[in-house]
């Protein structure tokens, strides 16, 4: 015997809301992925087989210790990305929880 609860959340996973949400979180963790993926190994490819890097900014400092720098930045920006995003998606499933019969979440 299946339980209720199988029940409500195939009527959940199956809502266009539903459905709408998990698009969106899903585009949203491919893309960051990709784009933190690509600054991180941006670092050793331009300074490793590339001189772009190498070109003295100010006194010693070159730009690897800058891009190197930036990383810490970028890691902090996306961060804040994505507690805004993840904001917004706790909007929406707040929303889709109003939308469903009371004995539904019990």
């Amino acid at each position: 015997m299946e339980p209720k609860h199988s029940d409500q959340w195939k009527q959940i996973a199956s809502s266009s809301e539903f459905i709408k949400l998990m698009k969106r979180r899903k585009r949203f963790q491919f893309f960051s992925t990709i784009f933190f993926v690509m600054y991180y190994f941006a670092l050793p490819v331009l300074a490793g087989y590339t001189g772009l890097l190498n070109t003295r900014i100010f006194g010693s400092i070159n730009g690897i210790y800058l891009f190197a720098l930036s990383q810490f930045f970028m890691a902090w920006i996306l961060a804040f990305i994505y507690v805004r995003h993840a904001n917004q998606l706790d909007q929406t499933i707040e929303q889709i929880k109003k939308d469903l019969p009371k004995e539904a979440l019990s």
